[in-house]
């Protein structure tokens, strides 16, 4: 039976189920995220496409899971007490996983944000407790230089601020080992052929390679970044699409390698999230388009392998962008005809 037709019925008869687990707090949500096939985002059936989804851990994003792990590690060690304020600079995710665990772990928390931040990213980290620090002039136009600048006159300030520095430190890589790919390990039984993964700090990706080669798994690991990013001896250039790419070397990115590198461009990015919608009825945010499409552009290569790739995050947090047919045009010059072309969308899919 073909596949992309396949109409399985369920009956609703009452199956048991297990207990389910009550955590302590919130943060003991993070993790253990679902993971699952997609079957119709390929041209071709033979390739086992399997998502991580991270936007089901609370705060919506695999930068979750970093965050508890950096701030519980600088409060087991003493670097960090109760009462103490940290100062991040973030986009937006980061931002929002530290607002979740410092107020779960009584702490302030002053985010060091630009321009370029989502809007409804922001109203989140508000939300949770957190303070914004908006930069609004960056004097070369790298606004992650300027928002550094301010995290340096912050602490400066007041001697009981704390900053985690996501672009160094490497509890950041070390969380991913030990949560993100172990989980994709164990529920694939060891069995991943190829993983595809978004990089910024690199640290999703850095730890994953980690510990791959710690457990002698042959698995390539293929790094995705977008264009204009000077990751991996990239150039600098313009880019629109939060979360993936970096404009400066990150500490944890220096000499990093992986098994492949995939650039992908903004367009290709907002493609990806359309046709994940279109043909999976899953809402994944810029990164995670851009990921599905570089396994998209490899396909052939991967046939009859187990593929896995990590979504980021969700579509929900870029409805003002990524998904909006005006912005796209606007700050991409693509009209929506084009961005589902460029999908392999009918237009009666789009």
């Amino acid at each position: 039976m073909n596949i992309r037709t396949q109409v399985k019925t369920h009956s609703h008869t009452a199956t048991p189920f297990a207990a389910t687990r009550i955590a302590d707090n919130v943060l003991d949500l993070i993790g253990q995220t679902p993971m699952v096939r997609l079957p119709r985002y390929l041209d071709r059936e033979d390739v086992n496409l399997v998502a991580k989804v991270e936007a089901l851990n609370p705060g919506g994003s695999a930068k979750d899971r970093p965050a508890r792990h950096m701030i519980e590690r600088a409060l087991a060690d003493g670097r960090l007490q109760p009462g103490d304020t940290v100062v991040e600079s973030s986009s937006g995710n980061m931002g929002i996983g530290l607002a979740q665990a410092c107020a779960v772990h009584g702490l302030q928390f002053i985010c060091v944000v630009d321009p370029n931040a989502q809007s409804q990213n922001v109203a989140i980290i508000r939300a949770l407790g957190g303070q914004i620090e908006l930069v609004d002039h960056a004097p070369d136009g790298d606004f992650l230089a300027a928002r550094l600048d301010r995290v340096a006159k912050l602490l400066e300030e007041d001697s009981r601020r704390f900053w985690p520095n996501q672009y160094a430190n490497l509890d950041n890589p070390e969380s991913h080992e030990l949560g993100t790919i172990a989980e994709i390990d164990a529920a694939l039984g060891g069995q991943i052929d190829v993983l595809f993964v978004a990089c910024s700090s690199t640290g999703t990706a850095r730890g994953c390679r980690d510990y791959l080669r710690r457990m002698g798994r042959k698995t390539k690991v293929v790094a995705v970044d977008a264009m204009g990013s000077t990751l991996f001896n990239g150039t600098a250039g313009p880019r629109k699409i939060s979360g993936m790419g970096a404009g400066r070397i990150p500490e944890l990115a220096k000499g990093q390698e992986f098994d492949d590198l995939v650039r992908v461009s903004d367009v290709t990015c907002v493609a990806g999230c359309r046709r994940a919608v279109a043909r999976e009825g899953l809402l994944v945010g810029g990164s995670g388009g851009g990921v599905l499409e570089a396994v998209r552009g490899m396909q052939d290569e991967l046939a009859g392998l187990t593929v896995a790739a990590i979504i980021h995050d969700s579509g929900s947090r870029y409805l003002g962008t990524v998904f909006d047919p005006e912005w796209v045009e606007r700050e991409l010059g693509i009209c929506e005809a084009d961005v589902t072309a460029l999908a392999g969308l009918a237009p009666a899919d789009s």
